[in-house]
């Protein structure tokens, strides 16, 4: 490879070194299937020759809506060879509009769309005129005048590469390092999205960097729950495993987001993944589904769980400092207590697990602690689409539980003040990075790219610090910030995070402050467990008394940081909430309040529940035991 390597180049390369080798993992019709690197490559071709022969030409835009599946990874991959740049659209996207804004905004002449997602296409192409075709991956029995088959494609390809080979490699060929590969669009969560351009060497180079801080086995499998079309999933998963001859596996999809929900249990189990690309939210769930079978066993195998948990966090630490001298008495117990206990755990996850790698959100320390105890360490990273995305990452052998990990190499880091000042080790302020994984800018909108970019300078909008030449620590988004009545300023995610992976009975929780006089919270409760607590104080959960007993203990956990509390003093007294608003309904994909990376998005919530906020500012609603409180449990 040359040593700006494109994401084509790239491809070439490992598909041919490792050509045998297992690259792709699907489950079709109840089987799981293997496609192997080479196969992996002539399928791209096929699809990418297919693609120039229905007149993509070099930088035309092709929009690709699907679930995650093999030909996803593939369809991408062809758009690359044709020369084309790949505009991924999360399924997730529920409302019209957001997908014509990208569509349109994108200049897409194609889309490439599943079966299922071809409903979306179908209700707003009228509105997309510029759009030539629709490349659908299924088989649709009567297709409109602008759909065709990829079957159709794939033989056009075949007949193209038959006859014009040569064509089809000086396309590929002319593609060069700086050439735009997607355009992956924000949330747009305050505004319209903004669409992120990265190039082939973004991509290529993140790659690069990721290896300085974290490795896979020779043919380790690797299951992928995020979403494909964010650019962690390209760098972390299809690409950094294609370096070192791993495998990806992505989960069948359900008729609907909760049938898909439920058949990642099952793929981890049957795929018996090394390690896993997932979410602190789905770490949780699947914590608490640890905890209920571990409930359903009994008081006696509950007990001993606890006590066994209990030490192997006390002698893990924080996973750098483990051990220790006053500590070695405990290592035989724990390798007892594994094989008794966290081995059968473990078998829930597959029985194989190494690590996975937590993003898309900040990671709560207890839940590192935790999974560490049971014998599969989950590594927080850091990172943002703009920088392709990975900054950072924990990693076997390499962690600081609490940190997001070493920085990768080569790629300069500061932290500054709100003046733009580099500021000394462990002081927090703003995370700004320089390197080769910073994208190129924002499709058309040169405004935010120049507030965003300064002098070559990528300013992620994020507050943390280094707490040594090789750590971060990053503390939140300068945007979450509470801000108290004497402009005080703080951010609420550590506790947010750890609140909900402390407490059964607390499903999700937002802080808020915006110049008040106090901090109030809007907290999801977890009813089954509440409804749990409240019987076993032989209490009707519909009852008055029930409700009561409910926020009461929905009390006690809160007051549980404040002085006298287990957790006292993990957190600034004057922070934590002194109202709390208990809602009626979860924050959820369905009604928007939470993005496809299953983190809650914090302006939406507050925008929904302003009516909830503005009655805990009142005295009636500063009391917990308020109607609306008794209503909502």
């Amino acid at each position: 490879m040359t040593a700006r390597p494109t994401i084509i180049e790239f491809v070439e390369h490992y598909t041919h070194k490792f050509a045998e080798h297992t690259f792709l993992r699907e489950k079709v019709a109840d089987k799981w299937t293997e496609t192997t690197y080479e196969q992996t490559r002539k399928e791209s071709y096929r699809i990418g020759a297919g693609l120039v022969a229905i007149g993509l030409q070099k930088g035309d835009k092709v929009a690709l809506l699907s679930e995650g599946r093999n030909l996803w990874v593939i369809a991408e991959l062809g758009i690359l060879y044709a020369g084309g740049v790949n505009v991924p659209l999360s399924i997730k996207l529920e409302e019209s509009n957001d997908l014509i804004f990208r569509i349109q905004h994108s200049d897409a002449r194609f889309i490439i769309v599943s079966g299922q997602q071809l409903p979306k296409i179908r209700r707003i192409i009228a509105e997309l005129p510029a759009v030539e075709k629709i490349i659908v991956l299924d088989p649709v029995e009567r297709p409109t005048p602008r759909e065709v088959s990829l079957e159709w494609v794939q033989a056009l390809g075949d007949s193209y590469l038959f006859g014009h080979r040569k064509e089809f490699e000086e396309r590929y060929k002319s593609v060069g390092p700086d050439d735009y590969a997607t355009i992956s669009y924000t949330s747009g969560t305050t505004a319209d999205p903004k669409g992120v351009l990265l190039t082939h060497r973004n991509y290529t180079a993140n790659v690069e960097q990721a290896r300085s801080v974290i490795g896979v086995q020779q043919d380790a499998t690797m299951l992928i729950i995020l979403p494909l079309d964010h650019c962690f999933a390209h760098v972390a998963g299809f690409y950094t495993m294609m370096s070192y001859c791993g495998s990806i596996a992505t989960v069948p999809t359900g008729a609907n987001p909760l049938a898909t929900l439920k058949n990642i249990p099952v793929a981890i189990r049957e795929t018996r993944p090394h390690v896993m690309l997932s979410v602190p939210a789905l770490a949780r769930s699947f914590k608490k589904n640890i905890e209920t079978t571990i409930r359903k066993k009994g008081p006696r195998v509950e007990k001993l769980y606890n006590f066994a948990l209990k030490l192997a966090i006390s002698y893990n630490k924080e996973y750098y400092n483990r051990g220790g001298f006053f500590h070695f008495w405990k290592k035989p117990l724990i390798s007892l207590f594994d094989r008794l206990i966290f081995k059968q755990v473990r078998e829930g996850l597959g029985g194989r697990m190494q690590f996975f790698v937590g993003g898309g959100a900040l990671l709560d320390i207890e839940l590192q602690k935790y999974y560490c105890a049971i014998g599969i360490p989950m590594f927080q990273g850091y990172g943002l689409s703009e920088a392709t995305p990975i900054i950072s990452a924990n990693s076997v052998g390499h962690a600081m539980f609490g940190s997001s990990g070493r920085v990768v190499k080569p790629m300069d880091i500061k932290i500054c003040d709100e003046e733009g000042r580099e500021l000394p080790l462990r002081t927090t302020g703003e995370i700004v990075i320089r390197g080769e994984n910073v994208m190129a800018g924002y499709w058309k909108n040169p405004e935010a790219t120049a507030e965003t970019i300064r002098d070559g300078w990528l300013h992620t909008g994020d507050r943390g610090y280094m707490y040594d030449e090789e750590y971060l620590y990053v503390t939140g988004r300068f945007k979450s910030l509470l801000i108290a009545s004497d402009g005080e300023k703080y951010s609420p995610e550590g506790f947010e995070d750890n609140l909900t992976d402390s407490s059964k009975y607390i499903e999700q929780v937002i802080l808020h402050n915006n110049q008040d006089p106090y901090t109030m919270i809007l907290l999801v409760p977890n009813k089954e467990a509440l409804h749990e607590y409240a019987r076993s104080r032989q209490l009707d959960p519909a009852s008055q008394e029930g409700k009561e007993a409910m926020l009461l203990k929905i009390q006690a956990e809160i007051d549980s940081y404040k002085k006298g509390g287990t957790h006292e003093g993990m957190f600034p007294e004057r922070w934590l909430p002194a109202a709390i608003a208990v809602l009626p309904e979860a924050f959820t994909e369905q009604n928007g309040l939470v993005n496809s990376t299953m983190k809650i998005v914090r302006g939406k919530v507050e925008k929904r529940w302003a009516d909830r906020i503005a009655y805990a500012y009142t005295p009636e609603g500063k009391e917990l035991l308020n109607p609306m409180n008794l209503e909502s449990i």
